[in-house]
């Protein structure tokens, strides 16, 4: 029998404040148990790479990675030079975490086509192509610190990015929820249909699948105290089949320590879900539950 993964925790920083802040709280992440710090990519927010070698500057052992990259807003051969010196100059504490997009805005923004799903994962598996040969040839420079260049996590829900993920990724990432074809805000899914794109990735991975890790990122950590309120922010969206159970969508992680705890371990036995990340204002609220779940 295959033994069971064990858990990773990471968190996501999202507010860009000035560079003893982006330090403080990086060390702050550390302390509290963290193994990997995620820095997402949207327009107002820090750039990822210098924010990641910043990062990787302020602490020792946590890992490092972009959650996740905008991957059409980046030319192959340029993300894989920024790529690859950022593994070198952080020794190699580089993951790197790649996605299709989704928010409309932040292309006419930058004033970059929003191309059709499809289009956009065609870019993404070009891209991972390109990246695996480059980082594969030894007189490629510079030369990541990781052999093969750094484990790559892709993120998403739809059949060809998780096609794309199953075929390349060292961690899937399950978003939990759907973009609107029109570009609009998450939906979330239901567990049955959480359930059945864990299953479609399984089947795609065959002989992969011991050596893929799933991720979820949890949209909130809510303490009981705070459960009136955030059930009044989130209860819209939520699934029918979860309407009246919240803290059963992994999306949300509610309740106790304790209790949170249980959810995370029935997550690992139901979805295979080993790394969970939370948002940076869910940060100190999960701390405990790292230690509960060492």
């Amino acid at each position: 029998m295959t033994a069971q993964r064990s858990f990773r925790f990471g968190v996501n920083m999202l507010v860009p404040e000035s560079r003893s802040k982006w330090i403080e709280k990086c060390r702050r992440a550390e302390e509290l148990g963290f193994d990997v710090i995620g820095v997402a990519d949207h327009l107002g927010l820090p750039a990822p790479f210098p924010a990641m070698i910043l990062a990787a500057e302020a602490t020792e052992r946590v890992r490092l990675t972009t959650f996740v990259l905008n991957t059409p807003f980046y030319n192959p051969a340029l993300l894989a030079r920024d790529v690859a010196g950022a593994d070198q100059f952080t020794d190699g504490r580089i993951e790197l975490g790649l996605g299709a997009g989704y928010v409309q805005a932040e292309f006419e923004t930058a004033g970059i086509p929003f191309d059709s799903g499809r289009k956009r994962v065609e870019h993404l598996a070009d891209t991972v192509v390109t990246l695996r040969r480059l980082f594969a040839d030894p007189e490629y420079q510079p030369q990541p610190a990781q052999p093969y260049g750094p484990p790559l996590l892709i993120g998403g829900w739809g059949d060809r990015l998780l096609r794309v993920a199953a075929e390349h990724a060292d961690i899937i990432a399950f978003t939990g929820a759907a973009a609107a074809r029109n570009g609009a805000p998450l939906q979330m899914a239901g567990l049955a249909e959480i359930e059945e794109r864990v299953a479609y990735v399984r089947e795609l991975l065959g002989p992969r699948i011991d050596r893929v890790e799933f991720n979820i990122l949890v949209q909130r950590v809510v303490p009981p105290a705070e459960r009136a309120d955030v059930l009044e922010i989130f209860g819209p969206a939520l699934p029918p089949d979860v309407a009246d159970t919240p803290e059963a969508h992994p999306l949300l992680l509610m309740g106790t320590p304790q209790e949170m705890a249980d959810h995370v371990r029935d997550r690992r036995d139901r979805y295979g879900i080993t790394y969970v990340t939370v948002l940076e204002d869910s940060m100190d609220k999960f701390a405990p539950v790292i230690q509960l779940l060492r």
